[in-house]
């Protein structure tokens, strides 16, 4: 295949990925009244084969959010509301003994789904947390010795309550670092409020909501972004912005190298809805702040002065040289 051919292909899937973003992020709107860059970031997640978490206060739509995206794909879904009593087995799955084979065999838990809907994560205990770690990571599941994979495409959105504390088990930095995004929806304009109010009184779109895409369609554009083009220097660029909140001596904690895959990846997933077959150094940028912000840790004096994690990716992009 000659070089136009192959040009030609990558435009195709270029205009394929957008066509079907534009889709699903039409259908969210029908259910969600959020800025259109946040439902966005929902579904570059998924283009991006990431985890989300999405953190804000209650009542805001963090759940209609995540069962609006499951809804939009037409994909197994499972939801699971964490509790503290909640066991890792009631996640992954358990061996039961079957008296008629006599022998054990497994029963897959909620975790067996294409999107994972974890409501609350932080309410339940730390063991049960640790039971997503291999899921998010591996996408697999080990039980007695045994390793079951999971089923292509896998996604957990999990929502939490960043101003209720009490009862809860703050999520490790190791956890935090698996979810590659993390966004918050905000309240609506007083306009879509209101309309809100008359709807959801009389009828519920969520239960209307019908898939506008099928798993395979997912599926192919998944590997469409994969294939998206980068340039070295956009490469060295990401490495710089890492290197730069590494050095910063308002950060506890920089960026990890995982990081840095995660922020190529959903960069190129933007680039792709797009309709481009590159990536442009203002892919990395829009994205940068929902990638990194929630896995860096603050130095006690930065805290102690109202700075917070996305002021301060927003302070690195703007001292890092973009490439030209």
């Amino acid at each position: 295949m000659d070089d136009q051919a192959v040009e030609a292909k990558q435009r195709v899937e270029a205009s394929r990925g957008a066509e079907l973003a534009g889709r699903v992020i039409e259908n969210l709107e029908r259910v969600i009244h959020a800025p259109q860059e946040t439902l966005q970031f929902s579904f570059l997640c998924l283009l991006a084969e990431g985890h989300l978490i999405i953190e804000d206060f209650p009542g805001v739509g963090k759940t209609s959010l995540a069962k609006a995206l499951a809804r939009s794909i037409d994909c197994a879904f499972s939801r699971l509301q964490f509790t503290p009593d909640l066991l890792p087995s009631d996640v992954t799955g358990v061996n039961v003994f079957n008296q008629r084979s006599n022998e054990f065999e497994f029963r897959p838990g909620p975790v067996f789904a294409n999107i994972l809907l974890v409501d609350e994560i932080n309410r339940a205990s730390p063991k049960t947390q640790a039971a997503l770690l291999e899921c998010m990571q591996e996408r697999q599941v080990t039980v007695d010795g045994v390793s079951y994979q999971l089923p292509p495409p896998f996604m957990v959105m999990a929502t939490q309550n960043p101003i209720e504390y009490e009862g809860t088990y703050p999520l490790p930095e190791a956890e935090l670092d698996r979810f590659t995004m993390r966004i918050a929806i905000g309240y609506p304009p007083l306009g879509d409020e209101a309309k809100m109010l008359s709807v959801q009184a009389t009828d519920t779109p969520l239960d209307r909501l019908e898939p506008v895409a099928t798993a395979q369609e997912l599926l192919a554009a998944i590997e469409d972004a994969r294939q998206v083009y980068v340039e070295e220097s956009l490469n060295r660029y990401v490495v710089a912005l890492l290197r730069q909140t590494r050095s910063d001596s308002r950060l506890y904690l920089g960026a990890s190298p995982r990081a840095g895959i995660a922020l190529m990846r959903v960069a190129k997933a933007r680039a792709l809805v797009a309709g481009r077959d590159y990536v442009e150094p203002e892919d990395v940028k829009t994205v940068a702040p929902t990638v990194l912000a929630h896995r860096l840790i603050l130095a006690p004096e930065a805290r102690s002065s109202g700075l917070d994690a996305e002021d301060l990716v927003r302070s690195v992009l703007e001292r890092t040289p973009v490439p030209v």
